[in-house]
C-alpha cells in the first residue's frame, strides 16, 4: 500500500514552485487539479505547516506528500535503456547529440524519448534532468538539458536574448542569395485528424503549420554555405522558436528541406536538419551531422568567417 512520503529539498531542487515540484515528483501522472486539492486540504505540508501552491521551495525544507499511486512503477517497465550521446556534462547541465527520429518528450505512439532515456541514465539525480528547449522528433543535433532547477530557470531567462542557435540544412534548389537573409512570417499551427492505417476508425491528431495573418511572428536568418548538384547547404539562425518554423519558412520559399515529407517531397533520406551550434556567454558547442555520404558536411564548409559575422 502507498505510504506518506517526506521529501527533503536538495540544493538542485531549490527555487521551484511547490506545484511544479509535485508535478515533477509524480511525473505528471497525478492530475493538476488533484495536486491543488492536496495542497488546499493540507495533505501537502512544508516542515509540518500548510503551504501555498506557488510558493518557492528552499533547500533543507521537508515536504510531506500523501499516499498515492503515481504510475512511476509501471512507467519503469517501459523506460528506455538505450544510452544518450553526451557531448558535455558538468554538475549543472549536459549537452546531448539527439538522433533524428527520437522525440524529446514521451507521447502517444512513442515508446522511446530523450526524457525517458534521461530518467534511466540519471535515475539517481535529485532533480530530474530536464530539456531546456525542444527539437522536432526528426531534427537531429545539440539539445541542452538542465541538471538543476536554478540552471533551468537561468537559461530560460536568457534563451531568446543571449543564446545562439545555429542549424544546418540541405534544401532543394539553388539558394539565390550570397549573404545573410532574413526569413519572417506569421505561422499558425493547425491540427489535423489523420486516420491510421488498418485501425479504422481510430485516428490521431497531426500538427501542420501554415502561414497566416492570425499566426505568431516567426523570424529566422539563412546563409548559403555550399551548392552541389542542385541542392544547397544552408546555415540557419533562429530568433524565435515556433513549431516547424524553419521547415515551413524554407518550403514556402520553394526550397524545402531534403527529407521533409510533410512540407516537401517524399525522399529516401531522413530530415536533413541539424542543430549544429549552441552557444551562450562562456560556452560554445558544435556537432557536425551524421548524414548520408552524398550530403556529408565538411568542417571546412562551416568555417566560413562570414558565417560568424552575423549582423541581424
Amino acid at each position: 500500500m502507498p505510504e506518506v512520503q517526506y521529501l527533503l529539498i536538495k540544493p538542485e531542487e531549490a527555487g521551484q514552485k511547490l506545484i511544479s515540484f509535485l508535478q515533477r515528483k509524480t511525473r505528471k501522472k497525478i492530475p493538476y487539479s488533484a495536486l491543488m486539492r492536496w495542497i488546499r486540504t493540507g495533505q501537502v505540508r512544508i516542515d509540518g505547516k500548510r503551504a501555498k501552491p506557488f510558493g518557492r521551495l528552499r533547500a533543507g525544507q521537508k515536504v510531506r506528500i500523501p499516499p498515492h499511486v503515481s504510475g512511476v512503477e509501471s512507467e519503469s517497465k517501459i523506460l528506455s535503456h538505450q544510452k544518450l550521446d553526451i557531448v558535455y556534462e558538468d554538475e549543472q547541465f549536459l549537452v546531448i547529440n539527439k538522433p533524428s527520429g527520437l522525440p524529446v518528450h514521451p507521447g502517444s505512439g512513442h515508446k522511446d524519448s530523450v526524457v525517458l532515456r534521461l530518467r534511466t541514465q540519471f535515475a539517481e539525480c535529485h532533480f530530474p534532468p530536464t530539456p531546456v528547449h525542444r527539437l522536432d522528433k526528426d531534427t537531429s543535433g545539440l539539445l541542452l538539458v538542465a541538471k538543476s532547477f536554478s540552471f533551468l530557470r537561468a537559461m530560460q531567462k536568457i534563451w531568446s536574448s543571449k543564446v545562439n542557435k545555429l542549424y544546418l540544412a540541405w534544401v532543394r534548389g539553388v539558394w539565390p542569395y550570397r549573404k545573410w537573409v532574413k526569413l519572417e512570417n506569421k505561422l499558425l499551427v493547425r491540427k489535423e485528424v489523420e486516420k491510421q492505417r488498418n485501425k479504422e476508425p481510430a485516428s490521431y491528431i497531426a500538427k501542420k503549420v501554415v502561414i497566416s495573418s492570425k499566426g505568431k511572428q516567426a523570424r529566422s536568418w539563412a546563409f548559403l554555405l555550399r551548392v552541389i548538384s542542385g541542392y544547397s547547404l544552408l546555415a540557419l539562425r533562429l530568433e524565435t522558436g515556433r513549431t516547424h518554423q524553419l521547415r515551413v519558412q524554407l518550403a514556402t520559399r520553394n526550397h524545402p528541406i531534403v527529407g521533409d515529407f510533410r512540407y516537401g517531397h517524399h525522399e529516401p533520406y531522413p530530415l536533413l536538419l541539424h542543430a549544429w551550434q549552441l552557444s551562450w556567454p562562456g560556452y560554445d558547442f558544435t556537432s557536425l551531422p551524421k548524414w548520408p555520404q552524398e550530403f556529408k558536411v565538411s568542417a571546412k564548409w562551416v568555417s566560413n568567417p562570414n558565417l560568424f559575422e552575423f549582423k541581424g
